[in-house]
């Protein structure tokens, strides 16, 4: 496989170099000369040191023959750029882009971004996992990051506690589709009044997740 990688910072090193170890065939942009010549240095004569948003140094790098180009520089936008230069004029058929921003994840799907990579969310995600902290937790993302699956436990502090599904006037395109009461799963009907203890799993997009939250976390 031809790997075209925009970014030699520490991810992009190490990525590359893994690659290399793996038997495929990598090309490396890094617009900083002497980083550059650095990695050349570490890991061959692989590196073209120019701007990877560019269309000329991509054409340097062999990027209409890549197979994957993986943008992982620490800029958002540069990834972006880099991915949609490389989508639009040299038909590469798998984009990954770095995000290192969670909130343009929703941006780079809806730009035809195959992947997204971002170690915020990653980091955040499993410390949501150790941490028994009463907030969202999300589960899964849909139709291209458009739609979510988080999950809501409620205390005897929460707003939603006492009421009736019906009551909670949810977001507009939220639903409760599950909820986990114990050991068992109950649908989320209108009539299901809500116990300190439950679990929500509740359909939403990430623009109504700070509404949602206000009606079921307690601030």
């Amino acid at each position: 496989m031809y790997v075209v990688v925009v970014g030699g910072g520490t991810v992009g090193y190490y990525l590359t170099k893994e690659l290399l170890a793996a038997g495929h065939e990598v090309v490396m942009i890094e617009r900083d000369p002497a980083r550059a010549r650095y990695i050349a240095d570490e890991l061959g004569s692989i590196v073209i040191p120019n701007d990877g948003c560019e269309g000329r140094y991509q054409g340097e790098a062999g990027m209409g023959r890549a197979d994957v180009v993986a943008a992982v520089t620490g800029d958002d936008e540069d990834n972006l750029v880099a991915c949609q230069v490389a989508k639009m004029r040299y038909n590469v058929p798998r984009a990954i882009a770095r995000v290192n921003n969670p909130k343009n994840e929703v941006l780079f799907r809806q730009l035809a971004i195959d992947d997204t990579v971002s170690p915020t969310r990653t980091i955040l995600g499993a410390i949501e996992q150790e941490i028994p902290v009463h907030d969202l937790l999300h589960l899964a993302e849909l139709e291209r990051g458009e739609v979510q699956i988080v999950e809501a436990h409620l205390d005897a502090t929460s707003p939603a506690v006492g009421h009736e599904i019906r009551e909670l006037q949810l977001p507009e395109g939220s639903h409760v589709a599950v909820l986990i009461r114990g050991e068992r799963a109950i649908a989320g009907r209108p009539e299901t009044r809500l116990l300190d203890g439950d679990k929500l799993l509740v359909i939403t997009s990430p623009e109504r997740e700070a509404e949602l939250r206000s009606l079921l976390i307690a601030e």
